[in-house]
């Protein structure tokens, strides 16, 4: 029996941390136990990584008399989510010499499935910067998230579909079947967009138009006010299609946020200026962000964009005052102890 060691990473607000994945193994009675603030996502991995194993053809945990310990450094950060599968899996099976892959400079993230095939995870992006920030020279996760992290360059990105497909890449005699994803050219992805609302589309109006080209101009705030089914709604979609394309810094900042929050679309790449639009009844956590996992709000989500809030007299006064930090400093400002 051995130690191993894995480098992963989890996301924290719209940022991420590197996280180790240590694995002890001993010869006792059949355990394992995972510590470091787990939640219970993290905890359940035990069962998941155990089965992914073994249908992945190597000796599953649950099969043999060995008392096993993962601990996720640092402690003190508490740990969520089910992206440490794939990590634990392969700090397992080194610990225990079933295999003995290469782990140095490089990062593994990914939800195990129970046949051994690796499911997508939230933030890739985020991680791949901070891997990059971190010296990492590689980074393996789900195949589904492997475009959006090839946003970065200067890091080398393997888009994983199995977990005998990640072990059959590390081994020594293998010839690298896993291809590298090839960096996406951002300057590619917004040729031909056309907004759902186009502005030039819309009769009439001619003030109302005028001063939406001017706040587009300018990055003003607006107010809209006018009776029922005087194209108000209409007018603020349409805005998000003369607004300042988004450049380079602005696309992965955007993409950050929203793959923090799961909204990305198909295409991996938020490339046009978000529009987001809450309820008035939407809870005042749901609008600045927060919770017990700190996710992003609405005013988070339509950084770079535009946030409408449709009967703006029928929201709450708190959460009216809530915008004013926002508004003043252009930060959220999130406090959590």
């Amino acid at each position: 029996m051995a130690f191993a060691k894995v480098i992963a990473a989890q996301t924290k607000g719209v940022g991420a941390h590197l996280v180790e994945v240590e694995v002890d193994t001993a010869r006792g009675l059949n355990a394992f136990s995972i510590v470091g603030l787990p939640d219970k996502a993290v905890e359940e991995a035990r069962d998941r990584v155990s089965a992914a194993i073994k249908n992945s053809g190597f000796t599953s945990p649950k099969h043999s008399n060995i008392k096993t310990t993962v601990s996720l450094a640092p402690a003190h950060l508490k740990k969520s989510g089910a992206l440490f599968d794939l990590p634990i899996a392969l700090a397992y099976l080194n610990a225990t010499e079933q295999t003995a892959i290469d782990v140095e400079k490089k990062l593994f993230v990914g939800e195990l499935s129970l046949d051994g095939s690796v499911r997508p995870i939230f933030g890739a992006l985020p991680i791949a910067l901070e891997a990059k920030r971190r010296g990492i020279e590689e980074l393996y996760l789900p195949q589904y998230n492997a475009r959006e992290a090839a946003l970065v360059d200067g890091i080398t990105i393997f888009g994983v579909a199995t977990l005998t497909e990640a072990i059959a890449h590390l081994l020594p005699h293998d010839t690298k079947s896993i291809n590298p994803e090839k960096p996406l050219a951002i300057k590619d992805e917004g040729g031909g967009h056309i907004p759902e609302i186009d502005f030039s589309h819309i009769r009439g109006q001619e003030n109302a138009k005028r001063g939406l080209e001017i706040a587009a101009a300018g990055g003003h705030n607006i107010i809209l006010y006018g009776p029922p089914g005087t194209g108000k709604t209409m007018l603020a979609q349409a805005l998000c299609g003369i607004l300042p394309p988004l450049n380079e810094q602005e696309i992965i900042e955007t993409t950050c946020i929203h793959s923090v929050a799961g909204t990305l679309p198909e295409s991996s790449v938020v490339i046009t200026p978000p529009f987001r639009a809450p309820h008035h009844s939407a809870s005042h956590t749901s609008l600045i962000g927060g919770g017990s996992i700190p996710k992003p709000g609405e005013i988070t989500l339509a950084h770079n964009g535009v946030l409408f809030m449709d009967e703006f007299p029928e929201f709450e006064r708190k959460t009216l005052e809530m915008l004013r930090q926002p508004l003043e400093d252009g930060v959220v400002r999130i406090t959590r102890t």
